[in-house]
């Protein structure tokens, strides 16, 4: 995924200075629509609140030191306090982001996590989106604050994480992978790039990735092809993109993290948020 020459996933404008600017919330949940703009931000940063971001169309991607975080539309970045990250999205993303205070949510994930947004959360985002942003905090706005914390408490976890290593040699590798996802390297040519064994570099991807190279890098190369799916590329020449050298090699793969076929996942029924 090398955005500078894919152009898939490309930076946006600097960090709004509305955001910039807080020290604290306004409320325990921020993120109105109108007062609040939605941009990806790919600068590293941080903020002491918790942020909850998704793409009502394209797909956005979390940066951080331990991975990368992929979400396409029905799904979500979850991005605890105090976690530098850097935001990357593709040019026609439509962004919501959600802002918590940490007071509100004391049990929430501590570590950053893809979580599947379904059509009751995206309605329950929608009407807070409209609500004031000093919002009533008892009565009906405040019941339906507490009911969309719960929610995106409960929302389950999708699995689209890129672990990202630290070792300096591995790092390399890596991003020479994720910028070149069709490449056909082997883990022994990679090895020798970096003057290692190709078993030391085998148990480099273990020990710092938790995965084995195959599916580690098969797990990057279908991650890749999401924002050329999203944007209704045909699936043969996603594939080819996207180093398999036939159709339905990358529809397997696909499936093997998705749960489904790249056609079956796109053509999901979308709610009223959505249209």
């Amino acid at each position: 995924m090398d955005y500078r020459q894919t152009d898939i996933l490309m930076p946006a404008e600097p960090i709004p200075a509305s955001l910039q600017q807080l020290r604290y919330l306004p409320r325990p949940l921020y993120g109105q629509e109108r007062t609040l703009p939605n941009q990806a931000i790919a600068r590293p940063h941080r903020h002491p609140w918790v942020q909850f971001s998704y793409a009502l169309t394209g797909v956005i991607e979390v940066r951080t030191a331990s991975g990368r975080f992929m979400a396409p539309p029905q799904q979500a970045v979850w991005v605890p306090a105090g976690v530098e990250h850097g935001v990357r999205s593709s040019p026609d993303a439509q962004i919501r982001s959600l802002y918590i205070d940490v007071s509100a949510l004391p049990e929430a994930p501590t570590v950053c996590r893809v979580v599947i947004v379904d059509r009751l959360l995206r309605e329950l985002i929608r009407e807070f989106s409209l609500l004031p942003v000093l919002y009533e905090r008892e009565g009906a706005q405040g019941r339906l604050v507490q009911v969309l914390l719960d929610r995106l408490l409960a929302a389950p976890e999708s699995g689209l994480i890129l672990p990202w290593p630290s070792d300096p040699r591995l790092l390399q590798v890596c991003e020479q992978l994720q910028a070149h996802p069709s490449g056909d390297w082997s883990l022994q040519d990679l090895a020798e790039q970096q003057g290692l064994s190709e078993k030391t570099l085998s148990r480099l991807f273990r020990q710092q990735t938790g995965l084995t190279f195959r599916v580690w890098r098969q797990r990057l190369r279908v991650m890749s092809a999401l924002p050329l799916l999203e944007r209704h590329e045909r699936v043969t020449d996603v594939a080819l993109a996207c180093g398999y050298d036939s159709m339905s090699a990358f529809v397997a793969a696909f499936r093997d993290l998705m749960g489904q076929t790249p056609g079956e996942f796109f053509r999901r029924p979308l709610g009223p948020l959505d249209e």
